[in-house]
């Protein structure tokens, strides 16, 4: 089964929630961006990897605007249930942005990146990197994928929400616009979807029926059934 949840920003405890215990080798988790691990490339994260990618389940993490990608950029792309990924440590990939995935008889399509909030502090700090908001030659190959499956997927995971969903959330508030959210505006408009799923807004609620914020729970993407009561005749 597909489980999906928020920003982990390298905290290990968070795969000691208790949920994650019942996860086997036949489920997958999706983080929606600012994974975090590779941050530093130090000795204790790469342990950290090695860690994440023995657990039961495959872990699977959209890039946010809280990477390393100078990290991230050093492994090699593959192919991989129909998109491109970057194999991390055993069960552990990243999904690229602009692709689509088929994933339990399900179509997923990625877009990681975003723009940070506190760009100029992190670029004092030296820990910022432009390539964190997406560029045209990402948006066009996403596009192009999209076509590919005749404009329709089953879900979308992202770590920027889509616009103007009436959230309210940091990026609306704050009045900021960048060509993300002018493409991720044509996507909602062009794309037919089931769900659109984003974490970077820090927060868990459901917006509409089609609009997901993720943040620390975990939750199945797609809606269980109610178990069927038997009655006594």
């Amino acid at each position: 089964m597909l489980y999906v949840t928020g920003d982990f920003h390298g905290e290990m405890q968070r795969f000691h929630a208790s949920v994650l215990r019942h996860l086997g080798a036949d489920d997958e988790l999706i983080i929606c961006g600012d994974f975090g691990f590779l941050w530093n490339g130090g000795e204790s994260e790469q342990k950290d990897l090695k860690k994440i990618g023995k657990l039961k389940y495959k872990v699977l993490f959209l890039d946010g605007t809280h990477e390393n990608f100078d990290l991230l950029n050093a492994y090699p792309v593959e192919e991989w249930n129909g998109g491109k990924v970057q194999h991390i440590s055993g069960g552990l990939y990243h999904l690229m942005r602009g692709q689509v995935y088929e994933l339990e008889g399900k179509t997923l399509f990625t877009f990681g990146g975003g723009e940070s909030a506190e760009k100029q502090l992190r670029m004092k700090a030296g820990k910022w990197w432009a390539c964190e908001l997406p560029n045209m030659e990402e948006m066009r190959e996403g596009v192009s994928n999209l076509w590919k499956h005749k404009m329709q997927v089953d879900y979308i995971f992202t770590h920027e929400p889509p616009p103007n969903t009436g959230c309210g959330t940091l990026s609306e508030c704050s009045g900021r616009k960048n060509q993300l959210d002018a493409y991720f505006g044509q996507i909602m408009k062009q794309v037919r979807y089931q769900k659109w799923f984003f974490g970077s807004e820090h927060v868990d609620r459901k917006i509409t029926y089609k609009h997901y914020a993720v943040f620390s729970d975990v939750i199945p993407v797609e809606d269980i059934p109610p178990k069927k009561h038997r009655f006594r005749k």
